[in-house]
């Protein structure tokens, strides 16, 4: 970079009161690489820019029932607010089998609220606060992160209200078994991260670099290992069902199975790579009833490939129950079109 320096004074440059520097911006290096310190100063402007636009919107929650024995019970842990009109997301294991409590807000106002519903199999649960002056929080999607990008963890660990963490994407499409009385579901595409999480972090708001929520704080799973359940199109499928009608309605095949791939020649058949290996059907159930045997491998559901088990559940929501639908299989070097009834999954 070349400087000319220019005294508005004259020749000397004692008096420097009015020094003017003149440069060459066009030979300036704007391909030098930031210091530690630019580089600290940009990370801590996201991460406080994030933390002043959730703070508003993640509240406390301490939620009172009773527990097997019907002795009074409590538990605590965070959630977000999502609805100017009082409707706060969290998670299901943080509400068990509660219907109210108190929420804590940022500004120290302590209010009551009810469980609008709760749907373990997603370990998502929703309750209505009852007041006025909430700050919604905006909700994002998850399926534009990628491995490595900065998000930010909101919630109340150890009781600790209004604490904030950050880090990085750890990973993505983790699963996560959630169970509901005796049906065990896996969660998909879960959120790893290594932002600090701890008991009471559950139900809190992991954001991205703007702010939007992009997972629901769930689980820690070792140290540096965080989980949380997406935002995506499914998570607000369920959100809108828990507001409209208090649970989650899904379908239910009655099958248990794997991901196979196809035999050489099974692939040149049917012009598919993988599918789903019925590795049991249970008696008298939908799929038993339309005809589905063990080690069939599920090919197509309406014509829409499956190739995992995640596949069908996406399948297997509310739409779905007492509709005909017809299940490709790959048997014994045939392929077959099965008609299935779904019927909808035991609470």
């Amino acid at each position: 970079m070349r400087v000319r320096i220019r005294s508005a004074l004259g020749g000397n440059l004692r008096g420097l009161g009015n020094l003017v520097i003149i440069m060459t911006t066009d030979q300036i290096d704007l391909t030098r690489t930031p210091s530690n310190a630019e580089a600290l100063d940009a990370y801590s402007t996201v991460v406080t820019s994030v933390a002043e636009r959730l703070l508003p919107s993640v509240v406390q929650l301490r939620v009172m029932g009773r527990d097997a024995r019907g002795r009074e019970a409590g538990g605590a842990g965070s959630g977000v607010v999502i609805t100017p009109d009082g409707f706060v997301l969290t998670s299901a294991h943080v509400l068990g089998k509660a219907t109210s409590g108190v929420a804590t807000l940022s500004d120290g106002r302590e209010l009551p609220f009810d469980v609008a519903g709760t749907d373990g199999l997603s370990d998502l649960g929703l309750v209505r606060v009852r007041g006025d002056g909430l700050t919604a929080a905006e909700l994002g999607d998850s399926e534009h992160l990628r491995i490595g990008e900065l998000v930010v963890a909101v919630g109340s660990p150890m009781g600790l209200a209004g604490s904030v963490t950050a880090g990085v994407v750890s990973a993505l499409d983790r699963s996560l078994p959630a169970r509901s009385g005796s049906t065990v579901r896996v969660v998909e595409n879960v959120i790893q991260t290594d932002a600090a999480l701890n008991p009471g972090n559950s139900g809190g708001a992991l954001a991205d670099r703007r702010g939007r929520v992009i997972g629901i704080n769930t689980a820690v799973a070792g140290m540096g290992l965080g989980l949380a359940v997406p935002i995506n199109e499914a998570s607000r499928r369920i959100i809108g069902a828990l507001m409209r009608d208090g649970r989650v309605r899904r379908a239910y095949l009655g099958i248990a199975g794997n991901p196979r791939v196809l035999a050489p020649r099974d692939r040149v058949a049917t012009g598919r790579e993988s599918g789903v290996h019925v590795a049991e059907v249970i008696a008298d159930g939908p799929a038993a009833k339309g005809g589905i045997r063990a080690d069939d491998v599920i090919l197509e559901v309406n014509g829409q490939p499956v190739t995992t088990a995640a596949d069908l559940q996406r399948l297997m929501y509310d739409d779905a129950i007492g509709r005909g639908i017809t299940v490709r299989v790959q048997r014994r070097g045939q392929t077959l079109d099965l008609d299935v009834t779904p019927v909808e999954l035991p609470g």
